[in-house]
């Protein structure tokens, strides 16, 4: 097989359909029968300079399929598949490898790179293959530039492959020496130079301690800055990108850089190509980000326990930065396909100036205000666009004080625009910018509210005229919409300007969803979820408005469900519809069904509604599926108990979706809806209950589940023990084991990500709700005893909790819940544990004293039942 190998390959990527299979299919019996025979092959035909250059990166790419995966689970298996192989034989194939890095073909060099770089993923986290870099390093520069363009192009994928701490601190300061050697303008091969400016934006990371002394970091920054005046382009777009990493990397070591920084991106977005302006535009754009976070987390109050002071880079560069980003805002593409938004120097530097916006508050009004002032009325529309877009842009930020004064006066401009600009980039930005007004400044508390009833209908009256301009026109009038009406939302259930018009805005919005050009600029889509939002926020006055909504969504989703053959872009398009009116159908249910002067009516249509869900559902589109779930969990909501009488019908579709690994977002809504319909039924949700459970815990079994479908899984755990009460017995065994490995998994959070603390805090979450809900189920019955033997470990988990520190307030809320359930429900059998905790009392006590009154009352009531529990 070895020797056929070759034309294997070739024949992989044959034209005819039939030698494509039958070569793929003797691939993967070669792969099956004897693997490391396989991978020798394919390292050895990537290394061959005498073979086919398709032949080579076909070996090379199937040798890094074979080596890695998307999924989490899948590379793991695939990482302990190659550790397990012969030493002799991983070392034959790392010779392999190395070897092609320096091959005369361009592409056999960078899929080897790529394959050194996944190897490197599984072995240098375990302390093997220790020789790695120092192989790397040694084609130093007596070696042709091809082969140090390729190590450099190996060291840079290494570093995206493996953590910092993967790589001793010796090492990096040698990769990074080669990688600063690579980028200096010394070095006369651009694809050299190109490879290792690339190369520094990945190693950036590892870099922690270098930028911690003064004549390294100095060095870095100089050689980055210099690569940013290259000759070619890709390298000036590089150092940018370098850049750019600094300044989130490093914000806390850039103060004696920043001034040559600003001259050089200053530079660049004047006069250089656009993909460098753009990375030029987002080192501000980064430098805002950082100053926000700082700004949020320590509201300027800069303390010793501040890790990074935020040096004000913004305030100190507005004078300068201001007129610079005001001026690429004049930059816009004449011919720029509305339906395509495309990333242009003139929206970078819009989304930077409303960054700028958001940094420094007020300040940026006095130095936008003339721009604005002078090119608002100009015979250009470049002029008029910009001086638009640079007013929406900096609606975020500063005080409203500020802003109303100056929103008051261009309100009535803004609106006059909309419809009689001649130009349609004018009128679409135009409707942005009135749709950011709302949102920022609608619900302002000052004494002169931007929407009063006087404009109230010069306002809608535009944008429902605008609704019938040109696709991106119409979109950005449905947004603004969206906004104004969701600024009612607070308004209370009798009182809102939007009401006289109601009838009006639902009639133009369903006008809007039947253009046939409805499906251009997501305009479709922007006109229900105004029609939603306007629906949410519509007060009692206009419920038998809203009822009558509900036959005609209904009849545009069966509509949607007769049997006529589509093509396959025909079919996709009317999924989406499906959708869409399952969402409008869903809010419709929320907003009718959880009144009882209107539920009476709307029960009505319950029957019609289900039955149309169920159709939905018999269809194979996951993003209707989702929508109907959700609709589907409103109505269980709405109808209570009497949603049982759907329950056989409606069970194989909820099974259909507990089962959806593929798409974990469906599966994730149908727990949900699991734990509706246990809240609604009750007890008669006991007939159902072992094939639901018997699928949550497949679920939790698999490899192949969502991590965030977990959390749900366990919380419904507790809604169905909540629901069937003592019945709940037979799935004991199988649920607390499930319940317990996981929360020893959670408990230990420290060293991870704020994403991961995040996401185990979700997970803890869901592991209390579950005991919780289980300790409540059994309360009362003569089998709480049956719980006893769990009682020390979920103590010693709360304990773990406490110990750990990183409780988020809804984790503190829920844990201390689960203390007094535990003492509540068990009572003087579980009072000397807690007694032995070594955390509850302090836990408590904690509590009582928490700034939080709900977290305080909950305290308030575990006290009572502990010192019942305990006869204190």
């Amino acid at each position: 097989m070895a020797m056929e190998v070759t034309q294997i390959l070739i024949n992989a990527q044959a034209v005819d359909g039939n030698v494509r299979k039958h070569a793929e299919d003797s691939l993967r019996q070669f792969q099956e029968q004897n693997l490391p025979s396989f991978l020798l092959s394919l390292a050895g035909e990537l290394a061959n300079d005498e073979k086919p250059v398709e032949s080579r990166k076909l070996a090379g790419l199937i040798l890094k399929n074979a080596l890695d995966a998307k999924e989490q689970h899948r590379k793991f298996e695939l990482g302990q598949r190659w550790l397990s192989l012969d030493p002799s034989v991983k070392a034959q194939i790392k010779a392999c490898l190395l070897k092609t890095l320096s091959s005369p073909a361009h592409d056999a060099r960078s899929t080897a790179s790529q394959v050194v770089a996944k190897l490197a993923g599984i072995e240098l986290p375990l302390k093997q293959w220790p020789e790695l870099i120092e192989a790397l390093l040694s084609n130093n520069n007596q070696l042709p530039a091809h082969t140090r363009q390729a190590t450099l192009e190996t060291l840079g994928y290494i570093c995206e492959e493996v953590s910092p701490d993967a790589v001793e601190q010796d090492q990096v300061n040698k990769m990074l020496t080669a990688v600063v050697q690579g980028m200096n303008s010394t070095e006369t091969n651009n694809d050299v130079r190109l490879a290792a400016t690339r190369a520094l934006h990945d190693a950036l990371g590892f870099a922690q301690a270098n930028f911690s002394n003064d004549m390294e970091r100095d060095y870095i920054v100089r050689v980055v800055c210099e690569a940013t005046l290259s000759p070619e382009v890709k390298i000036r777009q590089a150092a940018f990108e370098c850049l750019v990493s600094i300044s989130s990397t490093y914000y806390e070591k850039l103060a004696p850089y920043i001034q040559d920084i600003f001259s050089i991106t200053a530079k660049a977005v004047k006069e250089d190509e656009e993909p460098v302006a753009l990375q030029a535009i987002e080192f501000w754009s980064s430098i805002c980000d950082e100053e926000i976070d700082i700004l949020e987390e320590y509201g300027g109050d800069f303390t010793g326990d501040s890790s990074i002071p935020c040096f004000y880079f913004i305030k100190q560069a507005l004078p300068a930065l201001i007129p610079l980003l005001l001026e690429t805002l004049l930059k816009q593409e004449e011919d720029q396909d509305q339906d395509e938004v495309a990333w242009n120097v003139a929206m970078a530097g819009g989304t930077c100036l409303g960054l700028v916006a958001r940094t420094v508050g007020d300040d940026i009004v006095p130095l936008v205000m003339p721009f604005i002032e002078e090119n608002i009325t100009k015979p250009n529309w470049r002029q008029r666009e910009a001086a638009t877009y640079a007013f929406g842009s900096i609606l975020e930020g500063p005080s409203p004080e500020k802003l109303m004064p100056l929103v008051n006066v261009a309100l009535t401009f803004m609106l006059n625009a909309l419809t009689n600009d001649p130009n349609n980039h004018v009128k679409d930005t135009t409707g942005w910018t009135l749709g950011r007004i709302f949102e920022f400044l609608h619900g302002s508390t000052l004494e002169t509210p931007i929407i009063t009833q006087a404009n109230c209908q010069q306002i809608i009256t535009v944008l429902l005229q605008s609704m019938k301009d040109v696709p991106n026109v119409a979109e950005k009038a449905c947004g603004a919409l969206y906004f104004l009406a969701q600024g009612f939302e607070d308004a209370g259930p009798s009182s809102s300007p939007l009401t006289p018009f109601f009838q009006d805005i639902a009639r133009a919005l369903l006008d809007v969803t039947h253009r046939e050009d409805a499906g251009e600029s997501r305009l479709r889509t922007a006109a229900y979820e105004a029609l939603n939002e306007v629906v949410r926020c519509s007060t009692d006055e206009t419920a038998p408005l809203v009822m009558q909504l509900i036959p005609v969504i209904m009849m545009e989703l069966h509509q949607t469900l007769e049997g006529q053959k589509l093509s396959a872009d025909e079919r996709e398009k009317q999924n989406e519809l499906q959708g869409l009116l399952c969402g409008c159908l869903q809010v419709i249910i929320q907003k009718l069904g959880s009144s009882e002067p209107t539920k009476y009516v709307f029960m009505q249509y319950a029957d019609q509604m289900m039955g149309l869900f169920l159709r939905v559902f018999a269809s194979k589109s996951a993003t209707a599926h989702e929508e109907a779930m959700l609709a589907i969990g409103a109505l269980v909501y709405s109808t209570g108990s009497d949603f049982a009488k759907y329950m056989t019908e409606f069970y194989k579709y909820l099974e259909m979706g507990l089962q959806n690994f593929e798409d974990y977002q469906v599966c994730t809504i149908t727990v949900g809806v699991v734990g509706d319909i246990c809240r609604a039924l009750e007890d008669k949700v006991l007939p159902y209950c072992d094939g639901i459970m018997t699928q949550l815990l497949k679920d939790l079994s698999s490899n192949q589940l969502h991590r965030s479908v977990k959390p749900p899984i366990f919380s419904c755990f507790g809604d169905l023990a909540l629901a069937i009460g003592e019945n709940f017995e037979k799935y004991l065994m199988y649920a607390m084991p499930m319940l317990q490995s996981a929360a020893e998994l959670s408990a230990h959070t420290s060293g991870v990500d704020d994403d991961m603390v995040e996401y185990t805090n979700t997970l803890r979450n869901g592991i209390m709700e579950a005991y919780s809900g289980i300790l409540q189920g059994f309360k009362g019955s003569p089998k709480t005893q049956l719980l006893m033997p769990y009682a020390p470990h979920v103590l010693q988990f709360l304990d773990s909790l406490y110990i750990e520190k990183d409780m988020d307030d809804l984790v503190i809320k829920t844990a201390i819940g689960l203390l007094g359930d535990l003492a509540d429900t068990l009572g003087s059998a579980v009072g000397p544990l807690i007694m032995q905790s070594m955390s509850a009392k302090e836990f408590l006590n904690e509590c009582l004293m928490s700034d939080d009154p709900s977290i305080k009352e909950s305290a308030e009531w575990v006290k009572i039942a502990i010192s019942r529990a305990t006869n204190f």
